[in-house]
């Protein structure tokens, strides 16, 4: 006798069916399986806010060469090359001054006794010009790398050079910051975006277990409360850039160095250093009298390095230093600003 043919759809459904349940189960396995794995990566991304594991050592570097890391800054007042730059209009850059000779010499000099690893120049004409400069008059101290965010239409700008590998670089040249409590003629809100430039982040990766942000400024000079309130606005930027550096890795090692233009004892200077707050640093050098401009008969500090709390277990006891290589005349005639240098222990404390 025939099979019901009713009974043969109803056996190959039940078929159909357990086939489907078993593929349905397989897939939900997979898909926990590839969620957790997501999970996990994202996880371990998330809790350390490390990304520098996914760079690869350049075959110039040797880590183990750094079990210390000395880091130097340097207003050099004008540097500029023999090139006109014919996208900025400046006399000063058009036609360099006769001494520049001898100030490159000097320079070039100073860089050699200093010996640093990480050089961060203000008021540099170029990545470009250090490169040059750096095989032509000191390859010996085999810098590799030489980075800044160059202004559009000026000339003063902070470069650094590193014989140590770099991780991002953040810049802040794009960025509009409030002239804080200040009016333009119409008597809207003042802003400027125009020294931006001369602010910028960027990590030194020493080794798989030790790297720190480091920011090199050249803020606004002058006094007077506008210049204040300016400088204000880019600092407040800055602070809000290290807390997003914070958040994602609460242990995040920063050293700020550069030219504030402002004195230890500055609203703005305070500001920044942001005392009991969750971004705090430190000023190594507070109540001393070590002075870094003018560099023949210094008598106030503008200059300034600033680890936050968290390097400055890192920083080797007395070498937060404003150098003096030649004689203050010589100094001088090098730049109106002296070299400050530090030295950092290259593993966590």
């Amino acid at each position: 006798m025939d099979q019901n043919p009713f009974e043969s759809l109803k056996l190959g459904n039940n078929k159909t069916s357990t086939f489907h349940k078993k593929m349905r189960a397989l897939t939900l396995l997979l898909t926990t399986v590839l969620l957790s794995n997501c999970t996990i990566q994202k996880q371990d991304r998330d809790d350390s806010g490390n990304y520098t594991e996914s760079l690869a050592t350049p075959a110039w570097y040797n880590p183990a060469n750094f079990d210390t890391v000395k880091v130097l800054s340097w207003n050099v007042e004008h540097f500029v090359d023999d090139i006109d730059n014919p996208y900025v209009d400046n006399g000063r850059e058009n036609n360099p001054p006769e001494n520049m000779r001898e100030r490159r010499k000097l320079f070039a000099e100073i860089i050699k006794k200093a010996n640093a690893d990480v050089v961060v120049l203000q008021e540099f004409e170029s990545d470009s010009y250090a490169q040059k400069l750096a095989e032509e008059s000191f390859p010996e101290m085999d810098y590799q790398i030489f980075a800044s965010h160059e202004s559009n239409d000026w000339y003063m700008n902070v470069v650094v050079m590193s014989r140590i590998p770099l991780g991002l670089f953040h810049s802040y040249a794009t960025s509009n910051t409030p002239i804080i409590g200040q009016a333009d003629d119409e008597g809207n809100p003042s802003s400027q975006a125009f020294t931006n430039n001369r602010m910028w982040t960027t990590e030194v990766v020493v080794n798989s277990d030790y790297q720190f942000s480091l920011t090199g400024v050249h803020l606004k000079a002058g006094r007077g409360e506008r210049n204040e309130n300016w400088r204000l606005g880019q600092i407040n930027l800055l602070r809000s850039h290290y807390k997003q550096l914070l958040r994602l890795n609460p242990d995040q090692n920063i050293l700020t160095v550069g030219d504030f233009n402002s004195t230890p004892d500055s609203d703005e200077f305070q500001a920044f250093l942001g005392a009991g707050t969750e971004v705090e640093f430190l000023d190594p050098l507070a109540g001393t009298n070590v002075f870094s401009h003018p560099a023949d008969s210094a008598f106030w500090r503008i200059d300034h390095i600033l680890p936050n709390t968290n390097m400055s277990a890192e920083i080797i006891r007395d070498t937060v230093l404003v150098n003096y290589f030649f004689s203050p005349d010589s100094m001088e005639i090098a730049a109106d600003h002296l070299p400050m240098s530090v030295e950092i222990i290259a593993r966590d404390q």
